[in-house]
């Protein structure tokens, strides 16, 4: 098990010592973030920008204007809420270049709280142009994509975590990039998940399996642009679908399936989801069985969702 900030701490480091058109912003959080490892293996490539995340994002679109790709990265809650603006209007307005990695996401932020727990930032940088969201499902699939979003034109919203993660995919993996992944085959209902909740829905559809229920998974990781056709085609083959997301049950993951289920082919939903309250400090897993976001959660609306069937 390796945490989501450590891995992309250390793929930083492996990218800078075969590309040197990237420098990485901090907002003096280098250690909660995993940045720490770069700072160390590339001190003239890291800016230290301080307790001051509007003024490190706007720093960004400057060196974004200057064609270095700036990679800012802090806790979810200020890169959403407190750069918010900057985010917009000196960033994605524009086009620009620059490439946020937040970390401290859901309620698997744990002790650190309710002011630390980012539970509305896939609503938010979801709804703002230009801006591409993406969320991997383990430390896999964070080092196999970073690349490709580098390489990648515009402005980007990439979520990492905080807490250990299985491995949901093999080393190796080879990812097709804006798509949907099918981790199991089912022709019942389709889980759909998010981020920590990916190997939660795995291990529910197993315990499903034994009872004759036959659940598709898929991994959401590219939550913007979304593989619609992967939804719309979950819809026809399966007629229901269960969203999974350690976010508010407002406008995430199960707000853009909604959006596309209903416009195309219209299919009971059902949302595995913070029920939207704020989290408390507690160890991660505990809260997520506090509110409601375990294999078992998941188990249950699957049941339910076929009954709507």
């Amino acid at each position: 098990m390796e945490n989501m900030r450590d891995a992309f701490g250390k793929a930083l480091v492996e990218l800078a010592a075969i590309r040197d058109d990237f420098v990485v912003l901090d907002a003096d959080v280098a250690g909660g973030t995993g940045t720490y490892h770069f700072r160390e293996a590339c001190p003239d490539r890291f800016i230290q920008c301080a307790i001051a995340e509007q003024n490190m994002f706007s720093v960004a679109a400057g060196l974004a204007e200057s064609g270095i790709i700036p990679i800012v990265t802090c806790y979810a809650v200020f890169a959403s809420m407190r750069a918010l603006e900057q985010a917009r209007n000196s960033i994605a307005y524009p086009d620009f270049n620059v490439k946020i990695a937040a970390s401290h996401l859901g309620l698997d932020v744990g002790p650190d709280g309710a002011t630390h727990q980012a539970l509305e930032d896939i609503s938010i940088y979801r709804s703002i142009p230009n801006m591409t969201v993406v969320s991997p499902a383990d430390p896999v699939e964070l080092r196999a994509v970073l690349p490709h979003l580098l390489d990648s034109h515009g402005p980007l919203y990439l979520r990492t975590g905080r807490s250990p993660l299985p491995d949901v995919f093999d080393a190796g993996t080879k990812f097709e990039h804006g798509k949907a992944q099918v981790l199991a085959e089912g022709e019942d209902c389709t889980i759909m998940a998010v981020g920590v909740m990916v190997h939660r829905a795995l291990e529910a559809a197993r315990k499903l399996a034994g009872e004759g229920i036959s659940c598709r998974v898929l991994n959401m990781s590219w939550l913007k642009p979304m593989d619609e056709n992967a939804v719309i085609r979950a819809a026809k083959e399966t007629g229901a679908i269960v969203t999974c997301e350690d976010h508010n049950k407002y406008g995430g993951l199960s707000g853009a399936v909604m959006e596309t289920v209903c416009e195309n082919h219209p299919v009971p939903v059902e949302r595995v989801a913070v029920n939207d309250v704020f989290g408390s400090s507690g160890e991660p897993e505990d809260l997520a069985r506090e509110y409601g976001l375990m294999p078992e959660n998941i188990e249950m609306a699957v049941r339910r969702v076929l009954k709507r069937k």
